[in-house]
């Protein structure tokens, strides 16, 4: 006998309607990121912008800002990161704490409120740990309320809020750490002219729109504002071939820390005990230790803290050590 027709006719139309069904029903799914991708993809936007799924969930007028990502790969925005990572991690290393990528391990507000800490020498009234949103937002808030104290008197302008560095917001991440690392003088050379293309989705009438701005995380007159160019940078700006002999001489004369330190004692008229420096040190620790130990003498002294690290004095970093040298020159050539 035959099979009834119909049976067959039904069967397939009902696995091709369950294949539509399910097609169907995986595009509703996907439609919110295709939304996401259709409003980056519009004239004016970059196509090669990474889109998250949490863009197509904003709320009707609100924003939501990101890193395009070739700005990523541009050379001074990696040495900004890097400077500032490299300077962190020099203040908490008494506090055994390693940062390794700023919007990770800063966003909750632990990280920072030891930074604050160790910068202004203060004591923040917040709980040590937080696992709750609730709880590392108030946090924030707290830290972010000692950075307004003390950067708001000095005219700074405050580019974060506490949601935007909970968000691991990377530009206004950025944006704090500059601040800080200026406000405080952090021995460090940050990178001028650093600005990033920054693309900006916002929900309008049920719609994503994408637009992008230029953002500047660095500009020569921040830096003029903190830190004065001296006649250093001025020379490595504009003739750096001629300091090649100076430099022979010079970071390698001081590198160990020994002269340094034998030096104070001179200009000061007092004896260094030796057992308080090592004289012919065989390790970078004990150079380090060396040139740390001028640094305090240069600090008794009444001199201005030396704008370098010890470490790059020992790395025979010249410009380093040619400023602890200027510093010693314009107190004692008197």
């Amino acid at each position: 006998m035959r099979p009834h027709r119909m049976k067959k006719d039904e069967s397939f139309l009902g696995k091709l309607g369950g294949t539509l069904v399910r097609k169907k029903k995986a595009r509703e799914v996907s439609d919110p990121q295709e939304e996401s991708k259709n409003a980056i993809n519009l004239p004016m936007s970059p196509a090669s912008v990474d889109v998250h799924y949490e863009d197509s969930q904003l709320e009707e007028n609100e924003k939501h800002t990101m890193i395009n990502p070739t700005s990523k790969d541009d050379p001074k925005f990696k040495e900004l990161v890097k400077v500032l990572l490299t300077w962190i991690n020099d203040v908490l290393a008494e506090e055994r704490i390693i940062v390794k990528q700023l919007e990770e391990d800063l966003y909750d507000g632990q990280v920072l409120q030891k930074l604050l800490e160790k910068l202004a020498d203060c004591k923040l009234n917040v709980a040590e740990v937080t696992q709750s949103e609730i709880g590392q937002k108030q946090k924030l808030q707290t830290v972010l309320d000692a950075v307004h104290d003390l950067l708001w008197p000095h005219g700074w302008t405050l580019q974060w809020t506490v949601d935007s560095i909970h968000g691991k917001n990377l530009v206004a991440i950025l944006h704090l750490l500059v601040s800080l690392a200026m406000h405080f003088q952090a021995p460090i050379c940050l990178p001028e002219h650093v600005s990033i293309q920054v693309v900006v989705m916002k929900k309008r009438e049920g719609l994503l729109h994408s637009s992008h701005i230029s953002e500047e995380l660095t500009t020569t007159e921040m830096m003029i504002g903190q830190f004065e160019r001296d006649d250093f940078d001025m020379i490595f700006d504009h003739n750096p071939g001629e300091l090649s002999k100076l430099k022979e001489s010079l970071i390698t004369f001081f590198a160990d820390g020994v002269y340094l330190v034998l030096l104070m004692g001179l200009l000061e008229d007092y004896f260094v005990p030796l057992h308080n420096f090592y004289l012919t040190p065989d390790s970078i620790s004990q150079k380090v230790h060396n040139v740390s130990f001028a640094f305090e003498l240069m600090l008794d002294g009444g001199l201005k803290k030396p704008k370098a690290r010890p470490e790059d004095v020992v790395n025979l970093d010249l410009r380093s050590t040619l400023r602890v040298l200027d510093n010693l020159f314009n107190k004692y050539n008197k």
